[in-house]
């Protein structure tokens, strides 16, 4: 079974699609290389863990960088919980703690 990468809904669809071109499509990028070889193949610089359950998939544009927090689930799947535009290189504590708000509706729901 291979590894799929997804949103988990419509509000985190609309934030991917709110950012600029070139980090959209290195998010795409990314996430094929995870579709294409597995998530335990893919490294820093793409992937790091960020808090408990919480990782992100690194993007950088010609205008700064971009963050993908994404969470497992069953059945091999990336579920991404919150998309946004970094103002530097530390993730935000707020945005942390929204993506783990995020997350427990993935954990809970079992998908």
């Amino acid at each position: 079974m291979t590894w799929t990468v997804e949103t988990l809904n419509e509000v985190v669809e609309n934030e991917l699609l709110s950012l600029p071109v070139d980090m959209r499509a290195r998010f795409v990028r990314i996430a094929q290389l995870i579709e294409s070889v597995g998530l335990e193949n893919v490294r820093e610089p793409h992937v790091k863990h960020i808090d408990d359950i919480l990782w992100e998939i690194c993007m950088k544009g010609k205008n700064g960088i971009s963050s993908a927090l994404y969470v497992t689930a069953h059945q091999k799947r990336v579920v991404v919980v919150r998309v946004f535009v970094k103002k530097t290189q530390k993730t935000p504590r707020k945005e942390i703690k929204l993506a783990l708000s995020r997350a427990k509706e993935v954990i809970h729901d079992k998908h």
